[in-house]
């Protein structure tokens, strides 16, 4: 490894032939922003299972098929004449420069990170002025639901009392019990997670890094049931089951 300067324009090559109308390849030729997107989305998370499994190998080439969506976008946009990867290469660094004045300025302290975000959200304000504005919907819904009641706070709007983030928590569960429609309880247990997302965000807990870390847990502690249970674990009631549960829970420690 050093410090060469990446050679992007093969990668565009082989887009380029990819889209050829008559050259490329039929389903890269029919696709559009709307269908490549799902890919995009999947790629990011493929990136974000390489990292969380410590697997630098994987992450290489998991970076490389990121890239290589950012490459589709781009080729799509140009076709349209809307803009190429010049154009977004050109986007971002202007972007990080302006967002990081204290490095790339006059050395004064920056505003910090948000408060330019802050300020880039209000120059487009005549095309949405909420504050709400710009917290991108194709986001996990976890992810979302933290990211709107943070710009809601920023305006005020928020719990002083994490008991109160609590009594709400609970509220809301409640409310499932008392529902009687199908859609009632999908929309009371919406709010149920709603307001968990919430309590984690008061107590300063990344809700969807302790979501994975509950997954995680489960899948780790269901396969030890499993290993222990053998072929029989299917079959076995529930109270053994259980007894198996807490028996791996009490080995963990």
């Amino acid at each position: 490894m050093d410090d060469r300067a990446a050679d992007i324009t093969p990668l565009q090559a082989i887009m380029a032939r990819l889209r050829d109308p008559e050259r490329g390849c039929p389903w890269d030729v029919e696709q559009t922003f709307a269908t490549i997107a799902p890919y995009t989305i999947e790629e990011a998370y493929e990136v974000a299972d390489a990292i969380e499994r410590g697997d630098t190998a994987a992450l290489k080439d998991e970076l490389g098929d990121l890239l290589f969506q950012v490459m589709f976008h781009s080729r799509m946009a140009q076709e349209a004449g809307s803009f190429d990867l010049s154009d977004v290469i050109t986007a971002i660094c202007d972007k990080m420069v302006r967002r990081h004045p204290h490095v790339f300025g006059d050395g004064q302290a920056s505003p910090g990170w948000e408060q330019i975000k802050a300020a880039e959200r209000a120059e487009k304000a005549d095309d949405d002025p909420s504050a709400l504005a710009g917290v991108a919907v194709a986001l996990p819904a976890l992810l979302r639901s933290e990211k709107l009641q943070k710009r809601a706070s920023r305006v005020g709007f928020d719990w002083d009392d994490i008991a109160d983030v609590r009594a709400k928590l609970l509220e809301e569960i409640e409310e499932v019990d008392n529902a009687e429609t199908p859609q009632e309880i999908e929309d009371e247990i919406g709010d149920v997670l709603y307001a968990a997302v919430n309590l984690a965000r008061h107590h300063g807990v990344d809700p969807e890094a302790a979501l994975r870390g509950a997954n995680a847990k489960f899948e780790r502690r269901f396969r030890a049931m499993e290993a222990l249970a053998g072929d029989a674990f299917p079959d076995l009631p529930i109270d053994q089951k259980e007894a198996l549960w807490q028996a791996v829970k009490r080995a963990e420690g």
